[in-house]
């Protein structure tokens, strides 16, 4: 039977799924897919990832009573603001490899109604657009990797395991003094985490749907924008917790 304390945990971990830095990361994850299932996938092997690095450490403390300074969590946030500027540079890597920016003027003549100096006025108009490098014809956003593997999504959540709330489940940890209390409460945590992950996953995968989303340039867009927002809030994480610390 769920008492309450647990209750606050799963909710805990549930929450902590949408913090911003995990947020920019899923974001960046998921705008590989075109298909919600792989989505959910991913933030499922995400929390796994995540709750892997803190069931390991919750366990060494536990039973190899092993102590973590709290000032160590600024290295770790650190870590994890170097991995989102990783994340972003290989998102927008994998987006823009063997594609081309193709730009050229379409001519569009007046018709006589509408051009009353020049009956024969001529304009051109630029376009442009991405294409693949093997030829030059315009791409239909095949951007989304087929790839069903989900390494990328279990190694980023690792890395953001001990990272935010991640800390302070090891924090709160090391002051339950009974060990079974205090694996219940990792799992619970855990728990919540994955189930808040997937749902963050599904969620912020449906603008990067073709269903959704049929415009390349809207497409491209979002991607190249949550990839800088990435790229950014990561530097931020890592200027706060070295610089300023």
């Amino acid at each position: 039977m769920f008492s309450f304390p647990l209750l606050i945990t799963i909710y805990a971990g549930f929450t902590h799924a949408f913090e911003t830095d995990h947020l920019l990361a899923v974001t960046n994850i998921v705008s590989r897919r075109n298909h919600i299932w792989l989505s959910v996938k991913d933030g499922i092997f995400w929390g796994l990832g995540h709750s892997s690095t803190i069931l390991l450490i919750g366990i060494l403390m536990i039973i190899f009573k092993v102590g973590i300074s709290e000032h160590s969590f600024h290295y770790f946030e650190a870590t994890v603001g170097l991995m989102l500027i990783v994340l972003a540079i290989y998102r927008l890597q994998k987006f823009f490899r063997g594609k081309k920016i193709i730009v050229h003027a379409h001519s569009h003549q007046h018709p006589k109604t509408f051009s009353l100096v020049n009956p024969n006025d001529e304009h051109k108009h630029l376009h442009v657009h991405f294409a693949s490098k093997q030829n030059f014809q315009h791409t239909h956003m095949h951007t989304h990797s087929h790839n069903h593997s989900h390494k990328l999504a279990y190694g980023v959540g690792l890395v953001h395991g001990l990272a935010g709330s991640g800390a302070l489940v090891v924090l709160v940890l090391a002051q339950i003094k009974n060990p079974f209390d205090g694996l219940i409460y990792l799992l619970t945590f855990s728990s919540g985490c994955v189930c808040g992950m997937l749902v963050a996953a599904g969620l912020f995968s449906l603008p990067f749907s073709k269903k959704l989303v049929q415009a390349p340039i809207l497409q491209t867009s979002l991607i190249i924008i949550t990839s800088v927002l990435c790229l950014l809030y990561g530097g931020k994480v890592i200027y706060d917790n070295i610089i300023l610390f």
